[in-house]
């Protein structure tokens, strides 16, 4: 399986952000977390950058943006099968 470099945007109290890391870690997919509430440089990249303003936001390899939540995209872009 290829080795993917994931981003994961966070906060504290966001549900979906809690299932978006659930569902990594059973992928034993690594991941870099950013809280955007404890690290303002990543919640202003977030904004200017990824022109996202919502949690989770995940960035794959630098190029696919998944915004909110949507697992299935999530497992598409990682190449998962969730059969």
């Amino acid at each position: 399986m290829k080795m993917h470099k994931v981003v994961l945007y966070t906060q504290p109290q966001c549900p979906p952000c809690e299932i978006v890391k659930r569902f990594l870690l059973a992928y034993e997919i690594q991941f870099q977390e950013k809280n955007i509430k404890k690290d303002h440089r990543s919640r202003q990249y977030m904004i200017d950058q990824l022109s996202s303003y919502s949690t989770p936001t995940v960035v794959i390899d630098d190029e696919h943006i998944i915004k909110g939540f949507d697992l299935d995209e999530l497992a598409s872009k990682l190449n998962i099968s969730c059969d």
